[in-house]
């Protein structure tokens, strides 16, 4: 592969994994080059999303029908701890547009056209409770308030999920009695952006708040996601539900968080010498142990991950839709893989001694970045309840999976 192909824009039509793994470890000098920067400006800054949408890296879960990838889940993995081994905001931020891109598998072709049919395209959402969509004629009308919508700085639209309601005021149901549900889909300028991302690490999602009132959206651009009955588009992969990508995803940017972090160290640790010593550090028994221990821990965390993500697509492939075990499989490894990824970027941290807490040294921000993925909803120790429970015979609850 060229040069030009690596580094030019490109579409999805007849681009593997292993090439859009190459463009995406292209990216890495670039990504940890502008990582200061990103970290100073709570999002990521235009070369960066030059270099990311060059390469396609918001499109590897679109539709091929919309110039997107469609890969399978472990080819898509790889790609994401690539990014995240040069920054992980970038990374996440990835993940949560590539996850959001999915949409288009339930839309009508010429609303997916409209929502990624440009090179730069990407669309965002977060959390709204307490939103509200009133029927209207012809569509919705939606007010609410959505937070940590990660890659809403440069998103081009927008999505609003929301409890639906009739015109009297009176709430749509399914007929088991559960809420019905809708996102709202929107251009992102008919959203109110507030700048509330003051955060520990993470900084570069800039997952801001934004707020919609009494905004009509028309039926066509409304979705519930995941439902059998809407979904347009054939391919395996939107067999699969939005929450394996974006659990797998997630566990990925802290997978690639903890080898920049323990490369990092490595190459510290080759000439480095402690402090009233002239030994370095590669020659302490105890900095031997947690290289090999942890080296070990990442690709046993991280080929655990692929392998369930594989077992998952044939599978799907095979049966044409996920089972629970599945499911588990999933959430036990990724939020296993997060976890793994945490300790080992705090052992290194650690050993780097006083190096570490330089902010022109890698780890800070690794540190506080890896904290910040095991935060979130997908790194809760609670899975490893849900986990469990499946395991001992119960039935967990499927909003977790």
């Amino acid at each position: 592969m060229n040069d030009a192909a690596m580094t030019g824009p490109v579409t999805g039509l007849g681009s593997s994994g292993a090439e859009c793994l190459t463009r995406a470890r292209a990216l890495i000098p670039l990504l940890q080059a502008a990582a200061p920067r990103i970290d100073a400006a709570y999002e990521l800054p235009p070369d960066v999303l030059d270099g990311m949408h060059d390469a396609g890296m918001f499109r590897l879960l679109l539709p091929r029908a919309f110039g997107g990838f469609e890969l399978k889940p472990s080819d898509y993995v790889r790609c994401v701890e690539a990014i995240a081994i040069g920054d992980a905001s970038a990374a996440w931020c990835m993940n949560q547009g590539s996850g959001c891109s999915m949409t288009a598998a339930y839309l009508a072709p010429e609303v997916s056209r409209e929502i990624w049919g440009a090179r730069r395209d990407v669309l965002a959402w977060g959390q709204g409770p307490g939103a509200k969509a009133i029927r209207a004629e012809g569509g919705w009308r939606c007010t609410g308030t959505w937070s940590f919508a990660s890659g809403s700085r440069h998103a081009t639209w927008l999505g609003a999920m929301s409890p639906c309601f009739n015109a009297d005021g009176s709430p749509v149901l399914h007929p088991d009695g559960r809420p019905w549900e809708r996102t709202m889909l929107f251009r992102r300028e008919f959203g109110k952006i507030d700048d509330v991302w003051q955060v520990v690490g993470l900084r570069g999602t800039g997952s801001d708040n934004y707020t919609i009132k009494d905004l009509f959206v028309d039926d066509a651009h409304s979705v519930t996601r995941e439902q059998a009955a809407e979904r347009r588009e054939s391919g395996t992969l939107y067999r699969l539900q939005a929450m394996q990508l974006y659990a797998s995803g997630f566990a990925c940017v802290g997978l690639g968080t903890a080898r920049a972090a323990l490369d990092a160290f490595i190459a510290l640790a080759k000439g480095k010498s402690q402090a009233w010593s002239s030994d370095r550090l590669r020659d302490n028994h105890a900095v031997q142990h947690i290289v090999g221990y942890a080296d070990s821990a990442l690709k046993a965390a991280k080929f655990g991950l692929l392998a369930v993500l594989d077992e998952l697509w044939e599978e799907v492939g095979r049966s044409g839709g996920l089972t629970l075990e599945n499911r588990i499989a999933v959430r036990q490894a990724s939020t296993f893989a997060i976890h793994t990824a945490r300790d080992v970027v705090h052992q290194v941290y650690h050993e780097a001694g006083s190096t570490a807490i330089f902010d022109n040294q890698p780890f800070e921000r690794r540190l506080r970045d890896m904290n910040s993925v095991s935060q979130q909803l997908q790194g809760r120790r609670t899975h490893f309840e849900t986990v469990g429970l499946y395991l001992l015979g119960g039935e967990p609850n499927p909003r977790w999976l």
